[in-house]
């Protein structure tokens, strides 16, 4: 079967997700695919996970913020743009996630209360590993039941290892739904007291010692946090899963974003090989600052040659400029045929079913609406 071209994905399904290692240029790719989408006619939410600051000025926005923040449609008029979609930015809060999550789904508001107001909770939901992942599918799939938009285009979270974001569910899982976590629970959940007659004779020896290391109250404080979450949630895992099953939907695709870089793309590529163990759809990849071949590639310029070409455009420079010009044209010369043979071997690797995008190392960074637009442009047409 053909592959779709990032000019269908965006017109076609309902959730696109970029992905791949910090650095490499997701959250601009999300912002641009989403500009190309509203360009097209279609109402997008860009929900981004810690955008840069010209990313938010480049959308005339003041700061990107969790609520939901509608991009100003006199921006693209005065760039000469024409935009009959919408397009929507919004920045995921992880508290303000897990907060939500524990109102709407507590049996009462004072259990809820009662459990925000836990000092452990306060911990877990800002700093536990995992959970910023794990709020980011969460929030993808309250927005996902949002009728106002037609396209949803979530940025990941920047970090060093993409797998991450596929993970999270689980690691979050293992740190709250644990066999440590369930004594506790036993312990507590009949009385209000961590019970040491209720559990093991071994588990209860090693938390009196941890009792009188960090004193009760926090023993209290943890016991009473993991019996409301696991009352709050029906067990974790079941909930895991069933967000983990919402990005196996035909609706969803995953872009996944690299440099021309042989750690990057390997990395992209082991992302790509563990997404399709978990049977999700790869919708295309995306090759960020790719390095295009100079002006007269493939010759071999000479010093003269150089010369002649400064004296062209009637500029007087150092005595040695033309050495350095022809050295600095051989340097791109190699480092664009790198580039060349290290996308060549992704395209090999990946096969002829998932379209392998190159966009052209740019000049500047992306910082107004007018180049966040080229970028899409080039993005939809396939690249160079």
């Amino acid at each position: 079967m053909a592959s779709e071209t990032l000019a269908q994905l965006i017109q076609t399904r309902r959730v696109l997700i970029t992905v791949g290692a910090g650095g490499v240029g997701k959250t601009t790719t999300a912002a641009a695919l989403g500009v190309a989408a509203a360009a097209r006619g279609r109402n997008v939410l860009v929900l981004t996970i810690d955008p840069a600051k010209r990313l938010a000025d480049s959308l005339g926005i003041e700061r990107m913020s969790s609520e939901a923040v509608d991009v100003d449609p006199e921006r693209f008029r005065a760039a000469g743009i024409a935009m009959p979609g919408r397009l929507t930015a919004m920045m995921l809060d992880t508290k303000r996630t897990f907060d939500d999550l524990v109102v709407k789904y507590s049996s009462s508001p004072a259990k809820a209360q009662q459990l925000l107001n836990n000092k452990l909770y306060k911990y877990v939901s800002t700093s536990l590993a995992g959970t910023q992942e794990y709020m980011a599918m969460e929030k993808l799939v309250a927005v996902k039941a949002d009728g106002r938009y037609d396209l949803i285009m979530l940025d990941t979270p920047p970090t060093a290892n993409a797998l991450d974001f596929l993970d999270a569910p689980d690691r979050l899982v293992e740190a709250i739904d644990s066999a440590a976590m369930r004594w506790f629970v036993e312990a507590f959940q009949s009385t209000g007291k961590v019970s040491f007659n209720l559990i093991a004779r071994s588990a209860a020896t090693v938390l009196r010692t941890l009792g009188t290391i960090t004193g009760g109250g926090f023993l209290e404080d943890m016991a009473e946090f993991i019996s409301e979450l696991n009352d709050l949630f029906g067990g974790f895992k079941q909930r895991a899963r069933a967000v983990q099953a919402a990005l196996r939907s035909p609706e969803v695709a995953f872009v996944l974003v690299t440099s021309p870089s042989p750690m990057s793309i390997q990395e992209v590529l082991f992302f790509s090989e563990r997404l399709a163990e978990h049977g999700m759809p790869r919708g295309a990849f995306v090759v960020n600052r790719f390095r295009m071949p100079p002006p007269r590639a493939g010759e071999q310029i000479s010093v003269e040659d150089a010369a002649e070409a400064v004296r062209a455009h009637g500029l007087q420079l150092d005595d040695d400029v033309a050495e350095r010009l022809t050295q600095a044209h051989a340097d791109a010369q190699k480092l664009a045929l790198l580039d060349a043979f290290h996308v060549r071997s992704l395209q090999e690797r990946v096969g002829r079913d998932v379209p392998v995008i190159r966009v052209p190392e740019l000049a500047s960074d992306v910082h107004d609406i007018a180049l966040l637009y080229r970028l899409s442009e080039r993005l939809v047409a396939g690249g160079v």
